[in-house]
């Protein structure tokens, strides 16, 4: 019988020294596991809590480890990280419990001496957990040690959003994600669905924004609903929900999707055409075009066609071709930090500068493939200017046939409007997102 802390333990071994994608070595492990589905959950609560709260952990763990980290055995650093997540974070496992099963894990996979240093440790936080562990008067350093961020990325929001919205930011970036999904208008209504969910004995709630959104609140897995299998709704977060939907798509149209996969907004354009239009979705590798044919044919849309393609490089052949284009590019992805929390450790500053040039090419052959009077859509989901509203000023600046295109939803209490798009700051139901509507003039 697997160990949900073992398994824990051996995808953060993954993720901290292979650099796995945390989502990716997560399902792979479990796929591969005899777990329970309660089993399950807590191996994915306490995995994505220990990869949040990471620099809080440590931080804690070196009041208690007095060698330097790089000398601790790295699965029992693991075992000591998972164990602070739950005794700090969690209140319904009791805390002998979290020891006692931390002992056994470095007994059983190491050595009888790691256990005894694993108890240490443990206990001795244990005796201690209601210390101040951030003494620090710096601004910056109390809201690393709160939120769990490096110092540098609390200084880079600071620094570009200010002090009244930094505590917004951190905070809905360390929300537990929760999902939504994309009614599909082709083979149902938007009442029917919601019909069905509700005889699943699914808790829901209408979107925020997007009249196709439906928050799922409570309920089994969603990708095992046979709604899902038999393409009556797709899973996306309601922030790219808002992409096809701000596009003015009208049937018939030819719309690109340059950089698609896994096919979200793709698929949401070929269900706005009804089937009527053609949608061509281009991605750099073709293992990922796979999935957007998959999710195609589940959806029951007969309208995308798929290429290999850089979005980085011109392609005469699709010159003036589109009447709308979506330009999701590739980026830091500061923005979804709470789907992808080892974002926060794998970043650097110098990540951040180094996808400007490929944003700014991508968004230059996208103006290039574009029809007069066509509409494009730019979008990241990363809550960095430097890649959003910056990218676009400079754009607009170089090219006076394109006019940015108002974009308002109201007010919404994490939508910030400006002169050059929308960024969605992240909350409980939404990732971080920016979005920008251009309009080819001449």
């Amino acid at each position: 019988m697997d160990n949900a802390r073992k398994i824990v333990v051996e995808v953060l071994n993954d993720v901290f020294f292979n650099k796995a994608y945390s989502n990716i070595a997560l399902n792979k492990t479990l796929k591969n596991s005899d777990l329970n589905g309660n089993d399950r959950a807590l191996a994915t609560e306490i995995l994505y809590g220990t990869i949040k709260y990471k620099y809080t952990i440590d931080i804690i763990l070196k009041h208690f480890i007095k060698i330097d980290f790089k000398k601790v055995d790295r699965y029992i650093l693991n075992v000591l990280r998972i164990s602070v997540y739950q005794i700090k974070y969690l209140d319904k496992i009791p805390d002998f419990a979290v020891v006692n099963e931390a002992v056994e894990l470095a007994k059983k996979y190491v050595s009888l001496k790691s256990s005894k240093f694993v108890n240490g440790v443990l206990r001795n936080y244990l005796r201690n957990k209601e210390d101040n562990f951030c003494t620090a008067k710096d601004k910056v350093l109390k809201l690393s040690f709160k939120h769990s961020f490096e110092p540098w990325m609390v200084r880079f929001f600071m620094k570009q959003y200010g002090n009244e919205e930094i505590e917004n930011i951190l905070g809905g970036l360390n929300n537990v994600p929760s999902v939504t999904v994309r009614v599909n208008s082709l083979k149902a209504s938007y009442d029917e669905v919601w019909n069905k969910l509700e005889e699943l004995s699914y808790e829901i709630e209408e979107g925020s924004v997007c009249p196709e959104a439906i928050k799922i609140k409570r309920g089994s897995s969603i990708e095992n609903n046979p709604l899902f299998s038999e393409g009556y709704f797709t899973v996306q977060d309601e922030s790219a929900m808002i992409v096809a939907a701000c596009l003015d798509i009208e049937e018939g149209m030819t719309v690109m999707d340059l950089c698609s996969a896994p096919g979200g907004k793709a698929t949401h354009a070929g269900e706005l055409l009804n089937n009527t239009g053609r949608v061509l979705a281009f991605d750099i590798y073709e293992n990922k075009l796979n999935l957007i044919r998959q999710n195609a044919k589940r959806l029951g849309i007969n309208d995308i066609t798929c290429s290999v393609m850089d979005a980085s490089k011109y392609n005469e052949k699709y010159s003036n071709v589109a009447d709308r284009i979506i330009v999701d590019v590739p980026c830091s992805g500061l923005g979804i930090i709470k789907k992808k929390p080892e974002i926060k450790w794998t970043k650097n500053i110098n990540d951040l500068q180094s996808l400007a040039l490929v944003q700014q090419n991508i968004l230059k052959n996208a103006a290039k493939y574009l029809k007069k009077d066509g509409i494009l859509l730019y979008s990241t989901c990363t809550l960095n200017k430097e890649e959003n509203e910056i990218i676009v000023r400079e754009f607009v600046k170089g090219n006076p046939n394109f006019k940015v295109e108002n974009l308002y939803f109201g007010k919404v209490d994490n939508f910030h409007y400006s002169e050059y798009g929308l960024t969605i700051f992240p909350n409980e139901h939404m990732d971080g997102f920016f979005l920008c509507k251009l309009k080819k003039q001449w």
